[in-house]
């Protein structure tokens, strides 16, 4: 398939900046399995479920990866910005970093707040243009520092018309945020709150904890013209047995399975076999789900509205049916959602299988 085959015009002013106050009150299209479009808030999606549902969270912890230094050199410094997007070792990480002309291996890097500093050697650079970056801390010192100094990963959307702020440390975490390791957010959590919750355990609604710690290929355009010539970049994921069996449970006693996010989703299908069972999972995936794919493990999914030509675009028309998306898109646009990682949000049913 081509990839400008999931292209569509969006107008800039649909890109979000910041989240909606309350956080429920975000609006939430819903997208039945016969096509219809219903809009309805992010607060009502009790009202969308049904009691023995299950809702599968990621609990992944966004760090704050985002450093702003310099580049040092005994005759000069340069003003950087670096991006951590996968640790490699115990103090080792690969970067983004801009202006990335201006660094090249055997530089030293600093990055400091106030009387907090972070140390690293520029040690290699590879052909993707990431840059290896050794930390000249202890592993332990190096996280204490980096939640001082570091500033959250806003997606380069974002990023490019707003500088990450305080606001954003906790804006762009969800509810369910435990388990420190992911460079980009699981952005369809970030619409839960506690009210929200509440109204979900009323009505008979379960959730169930299962971790994929997001990288930096989220944000990374498609390079290729051909899905069949793109390779995702791998993330590590874990489903543990407990989980596996809850969630199977679930299946059997007549619920439904529904993802929060596309996250979710990637790591239970990863987990999931030809007969929709879960099986426990502790490994990295870099499963790219396209149209053609019929997705077993889950029956519904929450997720925001994404890029043009995104892997994630291509993931909820495999869901739901590409012309199907398509049209829901086109009237999110016509009608004022709002995209993106802190946008709006949409309920998809599965239709693939």
């Amino acid at each position: 398939m081509l990839i400008s085959d999931f292209d569509f015009d969006l107008p800039d002013d649909r890109i979000a900046l910041r989240p909606v106050e309350p956080r429920e009150a975000a609006r939430l299209l819903r997208v039945e399995a016969d096509g219809a479009l219903i809009d309805s808030r992010v607060g009502d999606i009790a009202d969308c479920l049904r009691a023995g549902d299950l809702l599968i969270v990621n609990d992944t912890r966004v760090l704050p990866t985002q450093l702003d230094g310099l580049r040092i050199r005994p005759d000069s410094q340069v003003v950087i910005e670096a991006t951590l997007v996968k640790s490699t070792g115990p103090a080792q990480w690969q970067a983004f970093l801009k202006p990335g002309r201006k660094v090249k291996p055997g530089d030293d890097l600093l990055f400091k707040s106030d009387a907090t500093e972070l140390r690293a050697h520029v040690s290699a650079k590879d052909d993707n243009g990431l840059y290896t970056l050794d930390f000249q801390h202890s592993p332990q010192e190096l996280m204490e520092r980096l939640h001082i100094v570091g500033g959250m990963p806003l997606p380069p959307y974002i990023r490019s018309k707003r500088h990450e702020d305080e606001q954003d440390k906790s804006d762009y975490q969800t509810i369910f945020a435990r388990d420190e390791g992911s460079v980009a957010a699981p952005t369809a959590g970030l619409h839960f709150t506690p009210a929200v919750l509440e109204k979900l355990t009323t009505k008979g609604v379960g959730i169930e904890h299962i971790t994929l710690h997001v990288g930096a290929g989220t944000f990374l355009p498609v390079k290729v013209d051909d899905t069949k010539d793109h390779v995702m970049h791998a993330e590590f994921g874990m489903i543990t047995q407990a989980s596996a069996d809850r969630i199977n449970a679930v299946r059997a006693a007549g619920g439904r399975i529904v993802c929060v996010g596309t996250t979710s989703l990637r790591l239970l299908e990863s987990a999931c076999d030809d007969a929709g069972v879960i099986h426990p999972f502790a490994a990295e995936t870099a499963i790219f789900i396209t149209p053609g794919v019929k997705v077993r493990s889950c029956d519904m999914l929450m997720t925001n509205f994404h890029l043009p030509k995104s892997t994630l675009f291509m993931l909820v028309c495999a869901l739901a049916g590409t012309e199907t998306m398509k049209k829901a898109y086109a009237h999110a646009i016509a009608t004022g959602y709002r995209f993106f990682s802190y946008g709006d949000a949409s309920l998809l049913s599965n239709t693939s299988r």
